[in-house]
C-alpha cells in the first residue's frame, strides 16, 4: 500500500512539474503588446515590420496575427515584407519571410501563391550564396510547376538552377537547361524582355567560363540588340562588360577597353549603382591594365571595389578574383608583404569556396541520379495499382498498363542512348590522352593558372605531387591527406590549401581525380583487369569498397562501371572482328 501511495505522489509531482514548464513556456512565448501598437492596422504593423530591428520583430508578428484572422491573408502580407527587403538586400530577412508565407500557404490550395514564395526563397537564398537551399527551393517550385504551372514559373526557376549550376562548374548540364529554357522563353509573355536579355546573360556567363569567346560576342550582341530598346541599362551593361571580358581572353585589348568604356558609360549616364555591375567593371578594367603590364593602374581599379565589398560579398566569386589580382599586381611591384596579405585572403576564401561547393554537388549527385528512379519507382506503383483494378475495369486498366509499359521503355531507351554517347565521348577522351600524354581526360575540373608568386617551398611541394602521380601513389589503399603531406615533407594543413590553389579542387577530388583517370585507361587496355569483379577493381585502385568506387566513378563519367566494362568488351570485339 505504501509502495502506491509513494507512486500516487511522484506521479502528482511529475504531473506539477510539466504543469509549471508549459506555464513557464507560455510566458515566454506570451508577448506584453502596448497599446500604441495594437491600435495600428494591419497594414501600419507590415510597414513596421519592413523596418523594424530583430529585436522588436516579435512583438509586431504577434500583434499582425492578433489582426488577422485568415492565414493566407497573414502569409500575403509576409511575402509583402519578403519583397520588401528582397529589394533592401537583406536575403536574410527576404528568405525567414518568405518561408513564414510557404507555411502557412501549405495549408490552402493556393498552389500558384505557393510557387512565387518558393521562387522567391530561391532567389534569396541564391544571393546569398546559399547554394544548396536555392536549389531546394528551385526544385520544389519546380514540383509544383508540373502539377499544372505557368511556362514563365518554370523559367525563373530554371535560371537560378542554371546560376548554381555554373557557380559548381557543371557547365555542359548548366549549358543543357539554358538552352532549353532559351527555348521556352521564346515561346513565353518573357521574349525581348528583362527575362530574355537575363538568359542571354547567363548563357554569356557560361560560354565565357568555356573559353567560346566568338559564341559570346555573338549571343552580347542579340543580347545588346534586345535591351537597349526597352532602356534595360543594368543587362545592357553587363554585356558590354562581357563582350570586353571577350575581346580581354581574346589579346584584342583595344577592342576590350572600347566595350568597358561603353559599359562604364551606361552605368555613369543612368547612375546604376548595382554592386554586381561595378565590380565586374572595374574587376576587368583592371584585368586590361594587368595585360598592359600597368599593374599601379590595375591596382587604381581594384581599390576602387575594395570600397564597395563588405563582410557578405566574401561569398561572391569576383571578389575572389579581385584578391588574387591583387597579389599578382603587387607581387609584380615588389611589393612583398602586400602581395602575400591578398594571397592569404584569396586562399583562405577559396578554401571555403570549395567546400560549400562540394556539399553543394553532392546535393545536386543525389537529385541527378535520383529523379530517373524516382520516375520509374512512380510509374512501378501506377502498374501495381493498375493491376489492382484489373478485375474491377477490365480493358481501362489493360490501357493504363500498357501505356505504363511504353513509359519505362521509352525512359529505358533514352537512358541507354544516353549512356551510349557518355560512353562513346570518354573513348574519344582517352583516345586523345593516350596519343597525346600532356592532355587530361576532361572529366576533372579546370586548374587554376597560379598565383604569380615566388615560393620555392610550393614548388618543391607541386613537384613532389608530380612525383608521387608518376609513381601512382593514389592507389595506395592508405593514400591520405596525412600520409601524402609526410611524402612531401609539410603539412597536412599546407598540403590541403597548395591542392585547393594550385590544382582548385579539394584534396578527396584530386585523388578520385587520378584514381578514375587510371582505372578508364586500365579498363580499355587491360583485358584481364576487366576480368575482376567491381569489388576487386575498387580495392586495386585504392577504394575500401565497392559502393565508394561506383559513387566516383559514376559522379565523373556519368556511368556505372559495369556499363562501361561490359561496352569496353563490345568494342573490343567489334575491333577483332
Amino acid at each position: 500500500m505504501g509502495f502506491y501511495k509513494n507512486l500516487s505522489s511522484i506521479f502528482l509531482l511529475f504531473t506539477l512539474f510539466l504543469f509549471l514548464i508549459a506555464l513557464g513556456h507560455g510566458q515566454e512565448t506570451h508577448l506584453s503588446i502596448p497599446d500604441s501598437i495594437t491600435q495600428k492596422t494591419p497594414k501600419q504593423l507590415v510597414e513596421a515590420l519592413k523596418s523594424a530591428s530583430s529585436k522588436h520583430t516579435q512583438i509586431y508578428e504577434q500583434a499582425l496575427i492578433q489582426k488577422t484572422k485568415q492565414n493566407q491573408v497573414l502569409a500575403t502580407y509576409y511575402f509583402e515584407i519578403g519583397v520588401f527587403s528582397y529589394a533592401k538586400d537583406n536575403f536574410v530577412k527576404a528568405a525567414y519571410y518568405f518561408k513564414k508565407a510557404i507555411l502557412l500557404t501549405k495549408e490552402t490550395e493556393n498552389s500558384e501563391f505557393l510557387c512565387t514564395a518558393y521562387l522567391k526563397l530561391g532567389n534569396s537564398y541564391l544571393k546569398d550564396w546559399k547554394n544548396q537551399q536555392a536549389l531546394d527551393a528551385y526544385y520544389t517550385a519546380l514540383d509544383i510547376i508540373k502539377r499544372g504551372g505557368s511556362k514563365e514559373d518554370a523559367i525563373r526557376a530554371n535560371s537560378g538552377i542554371i546560376m548554381i549550376r555554373r557557380r559548381m562548374k557543371q557547365l555542359d548540364k548548366a549549358l543543357e537547361v539554358c538552352k532549353h529554357t532559351l527555348q521556352l522563353t521564346e515561346n513565353s509573355t518573357f521574349k525581348n524582355q528583362k527575362n530574355h536579355v537575363n538568359m542571354l546573360t547567363i548563357l554569356n556567363e557560361i560560354f565565357l567560363t568555356q573559353r567560346q569567346y566568338d559564341s559570346v560576342l555573338y549571343y552580347t550582341n542579340i543580347g545588346i540588340k534586345m535591351s537597349e530598346p526597352i532602356s534595360y541599362h543594368i543587362g545592357t551593361i553587363d554585356l558590354y562588360t562581357k563582350k570586353g571580358t571577350a575581346y580581354l581572353e581574346k589579346k584584342e585589348l583595344k577592342k576590350a577597353f572600347d566595350n568597358l568604356k561603353i559599359a562604364q558609360s551606361y552605368l555613369e549616364n543612368n547612375k546604376v549603382s548595382q554592386k554586381k555591375s561595378i565590380l565586374n567593371l572595374n574587376y576587368f578594367f583592371a584585368k586590361c591594365h594587368y595585360e598592359q603590364k600597368d599593374y599601379a593602374r590595375a591596382i587604381y581599379y581594384l581599390e576602387k571595389t575594395k570600397e564597395i565589398i563588405d563582410q557578405k560579398d566574401a561569398r561572391n566569386e569576383r571578389v575572389l578574383d579581385i584578391y588574387k589580382l591583387l597579389a599578382k599586381c603587387n607581387n609584380k611591384l615588389g611589393n612583398k608583404e602586400e602581395s602575400a596579405f591578398w594571397f592569404q585572403k584569396f586562399t583562405e576564401l577559396h578554401t571555403r569556396f570549395l567546400e560549400e561547393r562540394d556539399q553543394t554537388f553532392n546535393k545536386m549527385y543525389n537529385k541527378d541520379t535520383q529523379e530517373l528512379g524516382d520516375a520509374i519507382k512512380a510509374l512501378e506503383t501506377q502498374k501495381e495499382r493498375g493491376d489492382a483494378r484489373l478485375k474491377k475495369y477490365g480493358i481501362v486498366s489493360l490501357i493504363v498498363l500498357l501505356f505504363t509499359f511504353f513509359v519505362i521503355r521509352g525512359i529505358y531507351y533514352r537512358k541507354k542512348e544516353a549512356n551510349k554517347t557518355r560512353f562513346e565521348q570518354l573513348i574519344q577522351k582517352i583516345s586523345e590522352l593516350e596519343s597525346q600524354e600532356t592532355t587530361k581526360i576532361n572529366i576533372a575540373k579546370p586548374v587554376l593558372k597560379e598565383v604569380d608568386i615566388d615560393d620555392e617551398k610550393i614548388d618543391k611541394i607541386l613537384k613532389g605531387l608530380d612525383r608521387l602521380e608518376h609513381q601512382e601513389y593514389f592507389l595506395n589503399l592508405d593514400c591520405n591527406l596525412r600520409t601524402m603531406a609526410k611524402k612531401v615533407k609539410t603539412n597536412a594543413t599546407y598540403l590541403s590549401k597548395i591542392i585547393n590553389t594550385h590544382k582548385e579542387k579539394s584534396f578527396n577530388d584530386y585523388i578520385n581525380d587520378l584514381r578514375i583517370e587510371y582505372v578508364l585507361k586500365r579498363l580499355k587496355n587491360d583485358r584481364k583487369f576487366r576480368s575482376f569483379s567491381i569489388s576487386s577493381i575498387a580495392t586495386e585502385i585504392g577504394y575500401k569498397s565497392d559502393n565508394s568506387f561506383t559513387k566516383h566513378f559514376k559522379a565523373k563519367t556519368g556511368l556505372n562501371p559495369s556499363y562501361y566494362i561490359k561496352n569496353i568488351e563490345k568494342l573490343e570485339q567489334q575491333s577483332a572482328n
